[in-house]
């Protein structure tokens, strides 16, 4: 099913991000953290994409068969543009149909030092456009409550975001935040812009904060005073880090509902525990 058809008949949905692990060994343990993310019931899960490799060696295709095949959850496929040219996107789209996926985040891809990139695809929008023309896939995008790290400025990040939607993108999932507020903005900011599709905000609960600086230095995302006052007085403690960061995250997610949000979208981390901490916490709000 597509996830533009699930959002016509919810309110709100539920869904959970992992990644395809990079040793053979791994992926056969990825069960274990299947297993405890469908029993939670998502209405899907995305699986992010690795730069590199043929469409029948890419572990993200993989993995998001299984999701489909052996735990009837619906899959999206991260799908990045940057470093292929169109024979290698249509490959990789032929491979989904036949295995009958029919999710994709269309994404422009991170620029790295050793991938290559080519010039069919310099942004989202040009892969989104591509797709929808050729392919009847339900297509998602993604979506930055703080602006892109490379966006000229708020105003120009709106623009490319209607862009991208005017392209063909039905679902918009945000990358992380940690104040609510800065995505009620970027909400209001949506509907002036005129793009009216779901936009679906992504947490991710703290579990180390080496590792949550780390993403943060990707995506330029905030700490709100509160929240850095827990990494502070906690980053030496991993047991009551992780207490206090999934007490934190809890409370955005009950903010978030209560506020009517088109649903939500949780960053596990392939940490299973994660997901069913936070989903028995809500299980009586959703």
């Amino acid at each position: 099913m597509k996830i533009s058809e699930i959002h016509k008949n919810k309110k709100r949905s539920l869904s959970f991000e992992i990644f395809p692990p990079k040793k053979d060994d791994e992926l056969r343990n990825i069960d274990d953290t299947l297993e405890v993310l469908c029993e939670l019931k998502p209405d899907f899960i995305s699986v992010t994409f690795g730069a590199g490799g043929s469409s029948n060696s890419n572990r993200t295709i993989e993995l998001a068969k299984k999701i489909k095949d052996e735990y009837k959850v619906e899959p999206v496929v991260h799908l990045t543009g940057l470093h292929y040219d169109k024979d290698e996107i249509d490959e990789f789209a032929r491979v989904m149909q036949e295995e009958g996926i029919e999710n994709i985040l269309a994404l422009r891809g991170d620029r790295t030092p050793k991938a290559v990139e080519k010039n069919a695809f310099k942004h989202s929008t040009d892969l989104i456009k591509y797709l929808k023309s050729k392919y009847d896939f339900c297509l998602l995008g993604a979506c930055y409550p703080e602006c892109h790290p490379e966006s000229e400025s708020k105003v120009s990040e709106l623009k490319c975001l209607k862009a991208k939607v005017d392209a063909g993108a039905e679902i918009l999932l945000s990358q992380l935040f940690f104040s609510n507020e800065t995505f009620y903005r970027f909400q209001e900011s949506c509907r002036i812009a005129d793009i009216n599709i779901p936009v679906i905000p992504g947490i991710m609960p703290v579990i180390k904060a080496a590792q949550i600086r780390r993403m943060v230095s990707m995506c330029h995302a905030a700490f709100p005073e509160r929240f850095q006052k827990i990494i502070d007085r906690y980053e030496d403690n991993p047991d009551a880090l992780f207490d206090a960061g999934m007490s934190y995250a809890l409370t955005q997610i009950i903010d978030l509902l209560v506020n009517d949000t088109d649903g939500i979208h949780l960053y596990t981390m392939n940490n299973p525990y994660v997901a069913r901490r936070i989903c028995e916490g809500i299980k009586n709000i959703v």
